[in-house]
């Protein structure tokens, strides 16, 4: 059976502009996306799209910042920052959200803080 990757502090994985991923991407540490991932992307950590990355895909995160394009669901544990060039199209679940002016983003929202009442 194989191990659950080792994370490594302050580890930072990043994808390319002009790369195309086809297929999940699942890491432990910390991604930036400025290239093209079709696919889900899995992290117990921070992801960054950049303004040139684009997700078609269910994204599965701690926190994010949305510079880019994402297509597909985002689940982000705890805040996740839509920034003034991200373009979502999709339905979000989040503890917290930032959306500054000129996002765009269709789709519905769910926020929670964790607690159960």
């Amino acid at each position: 059976m194989a191990k659950a990757p080792q994370v490594i502090e302050n580890a930072h994985n990043q994808l390319i502009h002009g790369t195309v991923l086809q297929g999940d991407l699942i890491c432990s540490g910390n991604l930036k996306v400025d290239g093209k991932v079709v696919g889900n992307i899995i992290s117990p950590n921070r992801v960054v799209v950049g303004e040139t990355g684009i997700v078609e895909g269910e994204m599965k995160c701690q926190n994010a910042q949305v510079y880019g394009d994402v297509n597909g669901f985002i689940n982000c544990e705890d805040v996740l920052v839509l920034k003034s060039t991200a373009k979502i199209k999709g339905d979000i679940k989040t503890g917290k959200m930032v959306i500054e002016i000129g996002a765009f983003f269709t789709g519905n929202c769910s926020m929670s803080s964790g607690e159960t009442t």
